[in-house]
This record gives C-alpha cells, structure tokens and sequence, in this order.
C-alpha cells in the first residue's frame, strides 16, 4: 500500500465528471529538476570556490570540509528531485490543469482553463522546459504550498509551475489548444507558442 493507492485515476483526486477527459499527464525529469529547481550547479560552484579557497590558504581541514559538506549537499538534494519526481503528477485535462504535488503530505491543486489568464514557457536544454501558470484574480494559493512548483521570487501572487518537463514544446501546445478551446486566449496561446528559432524560443520567459 501507498499514499496514492486511494486514487481512482493516477494523479486525480477523484473520477473524472461527465464530459473531461484527460490530454497530457506527466513528471518532472529528476536530473533537470535538480538543476533548474534546486540550482544544483550553483551549489557545486559555491563548495568548490570553498575548497580551492581552503587549498589555496593551507586550510586543508577547510577544503576536506568544504568537500565533505559539497558531496552531502548534493546528494540530499538529488534525492530530494528523485523523490519530487516520484511522487509529483501534473494533469492537464479539457476542463483543468491538476497538480499532484508533495513528498511528504501529498496534495492535489485544480486550476480551470478558464483562470488561466496566461502562461510562460521557459526552455531548458534537450527540449526540457518549465510552464508557469498565471490565474486571473484572488487566489488562495500560497508560494509555500506550492514550492518547489512555483514560479520563482513571485511571492505576493503565488504562480503554479509545471517543472523540468521532457518534450516541453508538446505539452505547451496542448495547453494552449486545451486553453483556447474553453476561453480564446491569446495571452496564453502567444506565451506558449514555440517561436520560429533553433531550441524552442520563448516568449515571456519565466523567471
């Protein structure tokens, strides 16, 4: 037994209504989570500018600390990305947007297309990319509920995140169509058109 066999349909809090079906259900990819959500490289600079500052003075405990405390750092954070990749599900049917998100409370946020006021895809390398979702008017979505997918620094007016999603050009295009089909949107539709340059070039990119 899980935490997730009590769901009728993966990723769903219950079945879905009369009429909804489901276009695109998918994970964050752990390796680019960690990178793009957890700035794992940065943190890897951050220890190794500790260490070769320790070499560089004769502090040898330093640098083997700073080492020690680099190799720990990483490996925490990589086992958090897995576990994030395990446990998140994002849906996206013809009426809403689910995300199924929490490693150690799980928890499930519906955001219709309807709210949807706008969206921005921020390219990753290999096709990878993050889908920031705007909702029209007051929301009762806090940044710590959604953390770690949230748009980053949006603090005041918390944004939903899509994370490290492989094929991330795919899955915009099925947002705007799923989109435009309830509201015509252009805001979101334009956001998430791939533009016509080489690595899927994006508009209003997000943070």
């Amino acid at each position: 037994m899980t935490e997730y066999d009590h769901e009728p349909i993966r990723g769903l809090p219950g079945q879905l209504p009369a009429g909804e079906h489901i276009l695109w259900q998918g994970s964050p990819e752990w390796r680019n989570f960690a990178r793009s959500a957890l700035h794992t490289r940065w943190v890897s600079a951050y220890f190794a500018a500790l260490a070769i500052y320790g070499l560089a003075t004769g502090k040898l405990v330093a640098a083997a600390a700073a080492i020690a405390g680099g190799v720990l750092t990483q490996g925490l954070l990589a086992l958090f990305a897995v576990l994030v990749a395990r446990t998140t599900v994002y849906t996206i049917t013809n009426r809403r947007v689910v995300l199924r998100i929490g490693v150690a409370l799980n928890k499930c946020i519906n955001l219709p297309l309807a709210l949807i006021g706008s969206a921005d895809l921020r390219a990753l390398p290999a096709g990878y990319g993050d889908i920031a979702l705007v909702p029209t008017g007051r929301h009762r979505l806090g940044y710590a509920m959604l953390w770690p997918h949230a748009r980053p620094w949006q603090l005041a007016k918390p944004q939903p995140m899509l994370r490290a999603l492989p094929d991330a050009a795919n899955v915009a295009a099925i947002l705007a169509r799923a989109c435009a089909a309830v509201v015509p949107n252009e805001a979101v539709a334009a956001a998430l058109r791939p533009a016509p340059t080489a690595a899927h070039g994006l508009q209003g990119a997000a943070a």
